[in-house]
């Protein structure tokens, strides 16, 4: 039972003393590491002085985040001027952009006597101070501008970096209002390992200031146009460490542009207008007295190498179809319609009077309703023709009313004056030729109906689709003078 006591109070004390131990060395190493750093001592006031003060003390906590304690977090602002919009890649789905990225942070208990250091600040490599994984979420390419060696240490303890930047990032794009199109890109900065309890970020001014340097300074003038810039941090950011436990502090940049429309105007509106509206005029062109036909398959031809040859400067893909390429799909399908219907009209005119009679439905939907929508009744000459026919019918009936007197006078005539049987063939024949000469007549009259009628719904045919062309010109073009008006009204919006 002694045995037990004694060991187990042994162990008691060992453990009591392991325990005391640990404590104080932890003491001491928090002391050693924590300990704030007092003001730099400078022998003299040169640069030699202070570098060499500097490597006594904080060149040697690169590898750490430069607080006295750890749990207090460092903060860090940033900011950037956008120097010009190089490209914006609607295949690809990127923006292409150059930056002047500038950040600043503070060195925990890091600071000098100007007067005795004889400077307040000094420009020193950036590896001999730590510097924070600041990154851009939404890039896609290295960053292959031209390297910069150096940052600038106040004697207050702040250290300000800054260097260019060659972003390539990803931007969700909308070219449905192609050329017309205004574009939203984001551009969020954060850091890459440290989380919100380590490093946390801040704007360095607000977002007007940052419109109004990128506009003072942007080089180039090319076909994108900055006309806005938004700053905030996400509501609804989901970034998690990997044990869940915390996420990343972030800064969004919101871009706004509009693209310049002036060259699509130029190279794929105006032309493809004016070889619309050529089309549309050749429904002048006498279809009986001219080969219509070859005039527009010559427009078609020339309007597929005009689209042939602009298809580089067309969107090539995107969540939706932009409407430009709805406008030259339409304009093809108008050309094609309206050559199918000269072909139509012109077998009309050449063999209608082969035709069969109208179906009755063809009847009352072209010659009624459709003929009555476009202006287009039936012309006077066919209803003289309709009342000369009428008349011959009149001039006919009475005619036969008089060949039966005739006959039956002949019959009695044969009963009382007992005519040869020789008088009577020729008679006969005579009859006969009369009836077969008026078949020949009335059938004439029939067929000439009919033709005129199938040429009267050919005429239908083309007023109709020459209605439609003017119909389809003027939408389009009040459609393309309203997506004008809204990016020209959206730019004077944001302007002011």
């Amino acid at each position: 039972m002694d045995i037990k006591l004694l060991s187990t109070f042994k162990v008691r004390r060992w453990a009591a003393k392991f325990l005391q131990n640990s404590i104080y060395t932890y003491l001491l190493m928090q002391s050693v590491l924590m300990r704030p750093v007092e003001s730099l001592n400078c022998s003299q006031p040169t640069p030699e002085s202070l570098l060499k003060a500097l490597r006594e003390t904080a060149f040697t906590k690169t590898a750490v985040r430069p607080v006295i304690t750890l749990k207090t977090p460092t903060k860090i602002t940033l900011g950037f001027t956008m120097y010009a919009i190089i490209d914006l890649d609607e295949k690809a789905q990127t923006l292409d952009t150059f930056l002047w990225l500038w950040f600043d942070w503070q060195v925990e208990g890091l600071s000098w006597d100007p007067v005795e250091c004889g400077t307040d600040r000094i420009t020193l490599p950036r590896k001999k101070l730590w510097r924070p994984d600041l990154v851009i979420n939404e890039f896609m390419n290295e960053n292959q501008t031209p390297e910069t060696y150096y940052l600038t240490l106040y004697n207050t303890g702040k250290a300000e970096d800054g260097l260019p930047f060659h972003v390539i990032s990803s931007c969700n794009l909308d070219i449905y209002s192609f050329p017309f199109d205004i574009q939203n890109c984001t551009y969020t900065f954060s850091s890459y390992k440290h989380t919100k309890r380590d490093v946390q970020l801040f704007f360095s001014e607000p977002a007007e200031d940052t419109l109004k340097s990128s506009l003072f300074y942007m080089e180039t003038k090319g076909e994108w146009e900055l006309i806005d810039l938004v700053a905030g941090k996400p509501q609804n950011s989901t970034y998690f460490n990997f044990d869940g436990l915390d996420s990343w502090d972030e800064l969004a940049y919101y871009i706004v542009m509009r693209r310049r429309p002036t060259l699509y105007v130029v190279n794929l509106l105006i032309p493809s207008y004016f070889l619309i509206t050529v089309d549309l005029f050749s429904f002048l062109l006498p279809p009986q007295n001219v080969d219509r036909s070859a005039f527009k398959m010559t427009l078609i031809l020339g309007y597929t190498v005009f689209l042939l040859l602009m298809n580089d400067l067309l969107p090539v893909t995107g969540n939706t179809i932009p409407i430009i390429n709805v406008f030259f799909s339409l304009c093809l399908a108008l050309m094609v319609a309206s050559l199918l219907e000269t072909i139509l009209v012109t077998n009309i005119l050449c063999g209608s009077s082969n035709y069969p009679p109208l179906p009755n439905w063809v009847k009352v939907l072209f010659l009624h309703y459709i003929a009555r929508l476009i202006c287009l009744g039936k012309r006077t000459s066919e209803e003289n023709s309709s009342t000369q026919m009428g008349n011959t019918d009149t001039t006919s009936s009475s005619s036969e009313n008089k060949r039966n007197k005739i006959r039956q006078q002949e019959k009695d005539s044969e009963t009382s004056l007992n005519l040869a049987g020789e008088e009577l063939k020729e008679l006969g024949i005579i009859h006969e030729n009369l009836l077969t000469i008026r078949h020949h007549v009335d059938k004439h009259f029939s067929s000439n109906q009919n033709t005129k009628e199938w040429i009267h719904l050919g005429e239908i045919i083309d007023r109709f689709l020459f209605i439609s062309y003017i119909i389809f010109l003027s939408v389009s073009f009040i459609t393309i003078i309203i997506f004008w008006m809204y990016w020209y009204s959206f730019g004077r919006k944001t302007e002011d």
